[in-house]
């Protein structure tokens, strides 16, 4: 080992993670470091940029930015950084600078990967274990949330077509109709570097009518006495907002993209419109347009594809939770204005509810339809029941064709059970918190989650606040709910290790409703019942938790930051199975994951292992609370 790779060695071996690492192996990642020097104010990574190294700072400081511009860590002799983007996504989630002259060592990735996979306690102290680790990832994903994260590239869906600039004005329209395009950039050679075509100008549809036909010109005009020069072009890398920025700013319609010196391909405003058609609201505004229920099942692939961008942008799981409610809500909303339109004005007044993870504004693209009717006190059923049959037939048929499947347990408006006046609610929710019975206890856990959709929807604020009071005090209630949201466990087994099953078409899988997100929800709903809180939210109940003092110290986080972990990989293999063409369920196989992914998966069960046993503690029969 010669002198200089001597001094690294002596240094990383004095530092964690590598002074746990083998001799052998230690060796190897020293030979293979790159030194570089930066100085005071240089910049070293930029957001969005290709990971290739990871770095660890030799001597100086180094800043380490959100993506936001505000400060994420000041690091000196010692510390790291990009590992995040090493391990995920393969681009920069954190930009860095030297704040003084700085001397770093730069790690290649294939040697960090192997050292991260083959050397426990090396993965471990990078990510850093346990719950303070799943807080870093929830803190890298909080700081990418503002769904602007896109690149150009991934609207760019076929290979620049190009024409050289000696090429005449007929040649270059018989070359756009055999592609199929409505654009050419135009080269020229290179005389520095041979092979590396120059990009001299773009030549457009419009450019032929305005600058060709209109003047008359003839046909062989050469392609370069019509095309636009000084072409404005954007980078690969760069997001798609600043490519919008770029059309409006210079007033044009078609942007070549650039990769390293070449182009890439060309991206237009209607690639943009396209793009932003999958904004939920877009896909919201076309939902109340529709004529009809045949229009609303049509707007089904929009309202995939709107899931599948924000799980891609990395939006957190309120986001998401939110955006897909607001268009199940839309599409509910929709429904019951057709209805109305075809059975005439309802008898009496009513409200149409929402339960479940629609109340919570917590749907993904997986969701059953859990609803009920609120009716007037007035309502007659020998009168007035027809009339309601029928528009919860009307609008249960729609969801199902947009796809919200029937929901399994009857709980529909389509139910004559749920469909009751409001003091037949009151009673109902009076007797199952003073008189729980294993039924309605089960009841209990969907309808405490309801949301007035369309309305009288005062009616749902006016039992929500009525669950709020009557719960706050019943120790027994909450014992009992308490107990119910025990009786789902996280899949792991003895020695903490993933217990998987067969789910569907899925041999080796977890379902990751029903043994993660589904208990994290009840165990929150009985804290916040616990409190009085009118909240539905599950990360609103648990803010006010936390303001409560209930819990431990830190526990309150570590469940924010395991239900979010477990909603987003719940979510992104949601968006998986669409993008590959398959109907997406809630199975998910731990050997599909990543090993970063398994081990986070495993911190947010154990968190929620945890927090079960201490629920059961709380919430003791005769224990005050």
């Amino acid at each position: 080992m010669q002198i200089e790779q001597l001094e690294i060695f002596d240094f990383l071996h004095s530092h964690p993670p590598f002074d746990a690492l083998p001799r052998e192996a230690l060796e190897h990642a020293t030979a293979a470091v790159d030194v570089r020097y930066y100085k005071a104010g240089e910049q070293i990574v930029e957001f969005g940029q290709a990971s290739e190294y990871w770095y660890v700072v030799r001597s100086g400081a180094v800043e380490v930015f959100r993506r936001t511009g505000t400060l994420y860590n000041r690091l000196t002799s010692g510390g790291h950084f990009g590992e995040f983007g090493l391990l995920r996504h393969g681009r920069v989630r954190f930009p860095a600078r030297a704040l003084e002259d700085s001397l770093i060592y730069l790690i290649p990735q294939s040697i960090f990967l192997d050292l991260f996979d083959n050397y426990e306690a090396f993965a471990d102290y990078v990510e850093i274990e346990d719950r303070t680790r799943l807080r870093q990832v929830m803190s890298r994903r909080e700081d990418a949330n503002d769904l602007l994260s896109a690149t150009i590239d991934t609207l760019v869906t076929r290979e620049a077509v190009t024409l050289s600039r000696q090429a005449s004005a007929r040649e270059a329209a018989e070359r756009m109709t055999q592609e199929g395009v409505s654009s050419l950039l135009i080269v020229d050679d290179n005389p520095d570097i041979p092979g590396l075509p120059l990009l001299s100008g773009i030549l457009t549809d419009r450019d032929l009518r305005t600058r060709l036909l209109a003047p008359g010109l003839v046909h062989d005009t050469p392609v370069a006495d019509i095309m636009t020069p000084d072409v404005v072009t954007v980078s690969h890398n760069q997001v798609i907002f600043e490519a919008m920025l770029a059309m409006l700013r210079h007033n044009v319609h078609h942007l070549p993209v650039m990769k390293d010196q070449r182009p890439l391909g060309i991206i237009a405003l209607s690639d943009i419109i396209r793009y932003e058609s999958r904004n939920s609201l877009f896909v919201v505004g076309s939902i109340f347009r529709a004529q009809n229920t045949d229009e609303l099942a049509a707007l089904v692939p929009d309202m995939q594809a709107c899931f599948t961008r924000m799980v891609a942008e990395e939006a957190c799981a309120h986001m998401v939770g939110s955006a897909m409610t607001a268009i199940g809500r839309a599409v509910k909303q929709r429904l019951l204005e057709l209805a109305e339109a075809e059975l005439g004005p309802p008898p009496v007044p009513y409200c149409f509810l929402a339960l479940g993870s629609m109340a919570r504004q917590e749907q993904l693209i997986v969701t059953d339809q859990d609803n009920a009717l609120i009716v007037d006190d007035r309502f007659d059923p020998a009168q007035h029941d027809a009339w309601f049959k029928a528009l919860a037939t009307f609008v249960s048929d729609g969801l199902a064709r947009c796809g919200y499947s029937y929901c399994t347990g009857g709980v529909m408006a389509t139910n004559e059970k749920w469909r009751q006046p409001l003091k037949t609610w009151e009673r109902l929710f009076t007797d199952w918190i003073e008189r729980p019975t294993p039924e309605s206890l089960l009841h209990a856990g969907i309808f405490f989650d309801l949301d007035g959709v369309w309305g009288r929807t005062e009616w749902a604020a006016h039992l929500r606040k009525m669950i709020a009071r009557k719960a706050q005090g019943n120790s027994r209630f909450l014992a009992c709910m308490a107990r119910n949201a025990l009786l789902r466990t996280p899949p792991l087994g003895f020695f903490k290790d993933f217990v998987v099953e067969s789910d569907g078409r899925h041999t080796h899988a977890i379902n990751i409703k029903r043994r993660g997100t589904g208990p994290l929800t009840d165990l929150i709903r009985v804290h916040a019942l616990a409190i009085g809180s009118p909240a539905l939210n599950s990360f609103d109940r648990l803010r006010e938790i936390i303001d409560a003092a209930i819990l431990p110290l830190g526990r309150g986080q570590d469940m924010y930051d395991a239900l979010e972990f477990i909603t987003m990989v719940r979510a992104r293999v949601q968006a998986d199975e669409l993008t590959a063409g398959n109907d997406p369920d809630n199975s998910v196989e731990p050997e599909k994951l990543s090993d970063f992914e398994r081990k986070s998966l495993r911190d947010a069960f154990l968190i929620l292992s945890n927090a079960q046993k201490y629920l059961k503690y709380r919430y003791q029969p005769g224990r005050s609370n």
